[in-house]
């Protein structure tokens, strides 16, 4: 059984409703799955804004999901771990950057361009490199840092847009890009599987 762990900052919006969602979608289709949520921010136990509740219900989707905050058993228990933008992954792999093969945002990696891939791969290389070289009381090298900006700049944004204080509407359109790409994510799990 597959184990994946959602990110994003208060694990009250984005990350429940990717967990929720996916949970029904991949029990649809018949995938085994595990899924839960964190946020890097968040404080364990509070409840999920009243707008994520509603639309999880609208779909169906009356899991009680409480807010947890990201931990290194957390980390550790994933197999897949994925963030809904790129400052939730860069935090991530600033205090677990063991977890560098096995996290990415969502929407990055249901992408399939090949030189988008190379790209991130590279680029989150070279920062788990600057940060186990500034854990270590070092300092990045300065041509790994220039780099860091080329790649960032041709890079395409996979954030997930965040409803935190918006409307109903606000958070359907978060819930609409998630739900597109937890699609993308279930037809290459099923194609992984199939291999």
């Amino acid at each position: 059984m597959l184990h994946i762990l959602f990110v994003c900052t208060g694990n009250t919006c984005r990350s429940p409703m990717a967990e929720g969602l996916l949970r029904k979608l991949a029990k649809e289709r018949g995938i085994d799955l595990e899924v839960r949520s964190a946020g890097v921010s968040a404080i364990s136990g509070t409840s999920i804004s009243r707008h994520a509740a509603a639309i999880l219900r609208d779909e169906g989707i009356n899991d009680p999901i409480l807010s947890s905050q990201l931990t290194g058993q957390a980390v550790s228990w994933a197999d897949l771990v994925l963030t809904l933008t790129g400052g939730h992954k860069r935090h991530l792999l600033q205090y677990f950057p063991d977890a560098v093969t096995k996290t990415y945002t969502l929407k990055e990696y249901v992408h399939d361009e090949d030189a988008v891939t190379e790209d991130i791969q590279e680029l989150d290389s070279l920062y788990a490199d600057a940060e186990l070289s500034m854990a270590l009381g070092g300092e990045p090298k300065a041509e790994d840092l220039q780099r860091i900006i080329e790649i960032r700049q041709r890079i395409p944004s996979f954030d997930i847009s965040d409803p935190f204080g918006g409307n109903r509407e606000d958070y359907e359109l978060a819930a609409a890009e998630i739900r597109t790409a937890l699609f993308g994510l279930l037809d290459k799990l099923e194609s992984l599987r199939r291999l």
